[in-house]
């Protein structure tokens, strides 16, 4: 399998994508304006104490309080009311495991957990772990006694990530010691910080991507920004020297998205269709905790198939779109597939099989039950951020939540990116945007960064006479 990673920064936003075989597999987003908490850890505040939900609500300086399950609590004594673990006014160190979404505040949990690229080191554990995906017994064996071995000076629990497969005992041992003297630094930092402070921030975007997808298997690695690959370039040398080479600036004439036919993609992502490659397709129905998937044959005959020939071919080929679909979209929470009818069992138990085998590369964890009576197959996929649907959309002000536009903040990318390809360094006219009235404020609060990012003065012009999503872009001698 071929797989590759394109990279493209903008001043606005930065946008990682994983191809398998040149099909789009992952798609990761971070924003200048929307920042990124999950997995940062903070100085919080215990608020307040509900006995009765076994919870507490802390600040962590970020405006809605934060959610902590009594679960999630670390306690020198085996208790059971949580308010003999925690007081109100007192002090704790916490880490983002699920970022805000819709009206929820974030949930914190004061189990602290630090991913390296090899290990996952948890300070206020003593369980030693090796991920499932290592299947080679004696592989799984060898990594386990390794860290055994090393960890007997070093307190905490470590897990051992399905990428230290084939590692040596001195790379493993690198990064316990690098994990350890991070520990040891938020320590120090949590003790010098006042209520509300990040302690510790995780890794951005692109370099997320780099721990955890820059594998033997990437065979390349775009990047169209020069300062992002020198960075990733260094950080590279320090993790996965021997893959260096695989790293290349983008130059094209074309934006690297745009060249890789992502930019469509991306497009695609916001409809609640899906193709698939016989002709069928999917209906996602998104909600906020909740999504439905429907499987139609569409105009698929199969030629001399039978019916139930061509109805298993085609929720087999839904099986794996559907895997691939959750992963883009970023779909979490309950998911409801609705397969078309199949009457025999051994064709039902197939497609089963083939979603349960398409979902295997997710990160994210997910269980899925067997088909139920009415041929449905429910499944369970953890999300600890908001999904994409959600980052590219505002909520409609015509529809009422029924359906999304692109938000204020993509058009203001998409505006910045136009402007960009039209090569304006050398224009000295005037240049004027129209806009609908409440993108135009969008764009007036922002103008001075505008005519920062371009060296220019840009007018900023609202009129009804613009649909919401649309713009003009106009160039005055």
């Amino acid at each position: 399998m071929s797989k590759e990673i394109i990279v493209n920064r903008t001043y606005e936003e930065t946008r990682v994508a994983v191809l398998d075989n040149s099909k789009l597999s992952d798609i990761f987003i971070e924003r200048r304006e929307s920042e990124k908490i999950l997995n940062n850890i903070y100085k919080g505040k215990v608020q307040n104490i509900v006995s009765g939900l076994s919870s507490a609500f802390i600040d962590i300086g970020f405006g809605k309080s934060a959610y902590l399950s009594m679960d999630d609590i670390v306690a020198l004594k085996n208790e059971h009311n949580i308010e003999n673990m925690l007081k109100v006014g007192q002090e704790i160190m916490v880490q983002v495991y699920k970022e805000p979404i819709s009206t929820k505040g974030p949930k914190v949990t004061m189990d602290i957990s630090l991913p390296g690229r090899l290990l996952v080191y948890m300070p206020f554990s003593n369980n030693i772990g090796v991920s499932k995906q290592i299947e080679d017994k004696e592989e799984y064996s060898r990594l386990k006694n390794i860290v055994k071995n090393l960890k007997t000076n070093l307190a905490g629990g470590i897990i051992v990530r399905t990428e230290a497969e084939d590692a040596t005992e001195e790379e493993i041992e690198k990064e316990i010691k690098y994990l350890s003297r991070l520990w040891g630094s938020i320590i120090n930092r949590f003790a010098n910080s006042k209520v509300g402070s990040v302690v510790h921030k995780d890794l951005g975007v692109v370099f997320q991507t780099v721990r955890d997808h820059f594998t033997e298997d990437v065979s390349l690695m775009y990047i169209d920004n020069q300062k992002e690959l020198k960075d990733v370039v260094e950080f590279v040398r320090t993790v996965s020297p021997e893959l260096e080479n695989r790293i290349l600036l983008y130059d094209g004439k074309q934006p690297v998205f745009k060249a890789y036919g992502i930019e469509e993609e991306i497009k695609r992502l916001r409809s609640n269709k899906a193709r698939l490659p016989s002709g069928g397709y999917l209906i996602i129905q998104e909600a906020e905790s909740l999504c439905a998937i429907d499987v139609n044959s569409g105009k698929f005959t199969g030629n001399n198939n039978t019916q139930e020939e061509v109805v298993t071919m085609t929720n087999i080929e839904a099986a794996d779109e559907i895997a691939r679909q959750l992963r883009l979209r970023n779909i979490g929470g309950i998911i409801v597939i609705d397969f078309i009818d199949m009457k025999k069992e051994k064709n039902r138990k197939k497609v089963l099989e083939q979603l349960r085998n398409a979902v295997k590369g997710d990160k994210a964890k997910i269980k899925i039950w067997p088909i139920t009576r009415l041929g449905l197959i429910e499944m369970t996929r953890e999300r600890k951020r908001e999904s994409l649907f959600s980052l590219l959309g505002d909520t409609c002000p015509t529809c009422h939540g029924l359906g999304l536009v692109l938000s204020k903040e993509s058009i203001f990318i998409n505006v910045c990116q136009e402007i960009e390809q039209m090569g304006i360094e050398k224009y000295h006219g005037k240049i004027k945007i129209k806009l609908c009235p409440e993108v135009a404020k969008y764009f007036t609060e922002r103008k001075d960064r505008l005519n920062e990012l371009f060296n220019k003065d840009i007018e900023i012009i609202p009129t009804d006479a613009v649909d919401r999503e649309d713009y003009n872009i106009i160039l005055e001698q």
